[in-house]
């Protein structure tokens, strides 16, 4: 039979899990963990702190276990969780979004990226949103020459 991890906290360790199981504006995930925290300084079993929080055992083990090695930070954040690496390499895009211009235009559009770093567009758009990069907007303000339309022509010669 498994034994689970005595946790003793002195009165300055315990001020913040206690704020973090009455705090108004945090995460209840948090809060939660922390009231597996408070419960097993108490002594009490896993399996009571399951029962009374609705969790499962295996839960109350992990945040226990987490707490006694990691202290108050093993319980404020999640552990980090494998996902798919990138496929596309993004600095190639941003080195060229922000230091080249195309040869045939003033400015890159995804097309033009995607086909000059062989990525699809989607990738670029990503990329872009990622960076904040927005190669078609310029970054000061240009003013453009007001045309009169023909009908305004017209009446300013009538006027006159």
């Amino acid at each position: 039979m498994r034994i689970a991890r005595v946790i003793r906290l002195s009165e300055d360790q315990r001020a913040q899990p206690e704020a973090y199981a009455l705090g108004r504006r945090v995460e209840q995930r948090i809060v939660e963990r922390a009231k597996v925290i408070l419960m097993a300084t108490a002594g009490k079993e896993n399996l009571a702190i399951a029962a009374q929080l609705g969790l499962s055992r295996h839960t109350v083990a992990r945040w226990r276990e987490r707490f006694a090695e990691q202290g108050t930070v093993g319980i404020e954040k999640d552990a980090p969780r494998p996902g798919r690496t990138p496929r596309v390499d993004a600095e190639e895009a941003v080195r060229r979004t922000t230091q080249e211009k195309p040869a045939n235009a003033t400015h890159w559009s995804t097309r033009s990226m995607a086909k000059a770093v062989g990525v699809s567009e989607a990738s670029v758009r990503r990329i872009w949103r990622w960076h904040g990069l927005k190669p078609h907007l310029s970054g000061t303000f240009r003013s453009t020459t007001i045309r009169s339309s023909p009908m305004e022509v017209s009446l300013k010669e009538t006027d006159g």
